[in-house]
């Protein structure tokens, strides 16, 4: 399976600066799921370990080249998910004009809530939300993402097949928040419960 991952999507988290005129994609490989109810350890490796909350999307067919107005067909769950990034790791990797796939595709680095089937759902408007220790943190809605489930569909199709079981994580509402040991964090979407995670 593939763990596709937006960023830059919601005018909400553009602070200023100009809208992307395509989606900007990066992965990270299925070694990064964190298995349901364990805790995320903070890697050695990082001193500044980040946390996104961002709504996901499960694909449910085989398929390329897929047209905006078709690709509803091709997810059939949500929920939200956490995505983490090593940002002193990222930022030394961009400094040296190096990839930074090390700082998003660790083990463990995505968060991935209890799927809910999307006919739930409007997908063009989903609340959702996370709270660090009991409480409000980061919200956002779907509403103001830049590009679509849809339109974010087509695109990646474009230069992947998609295929049953891959993961779409669609990008975050706001700024990331740094994590620390002992941090418990939840996420809702439209208020239904959808993970909770601690932090060690």
């Amino acid at each position: 399976m593939k763990i596709i991952c937006v960023g830059k999507n919601y005018y909400s988290a553009l602070a200023g600066a100009p809208k992307p005129t395509t989606p900007l994609i990066f992965l990270k490989p299925d070694s990064a799921i964190l298995p349901s109810g364990n805790p995320f350890f903070i890697p050695e490796f990082s001193q500044k370990m980040m946390a996104e909350v961002e709504i996901v999307i499960r694909i449910c067919r085989l398929g390329k080249f897929i047209s905006a107005k078709f690709a509803h067909k091709y997810y059939d769950a949500v929920t939200v998910g956490v995505d983490f990034t090593a940002e002193d790791v990222q930022k030394d990797a961009i400094a040296k004009g190096l990839p930074w796939e090390l700082s998003k595709g660790f083990d463990g680095s995505a968060v991935i809530g209890h799927w809910m089937p999307i006919e739930d759902f409007s997908v063009e408007k989903i609340h959702f939300s996370m709270d660090k220790n009991g409480e409000p943190l980061q919200a956002g809605c779907s509403d103001d993402l830049i590009f679509s489930v849809d339109k974010i569909i087509e695109y990646v199709s474009e230069y992947y097949t998609l295929k049953i079981g891959d993961v779409i994580f669609t990008g975050a509402p706001c700024a990331s928040v740094q994590v620390a040991v002992g941090d418990v964090f939840s996420g809702k979407i439209e208020n239904k419960d959808a993970f909770t995670l601690k932090i060690k």
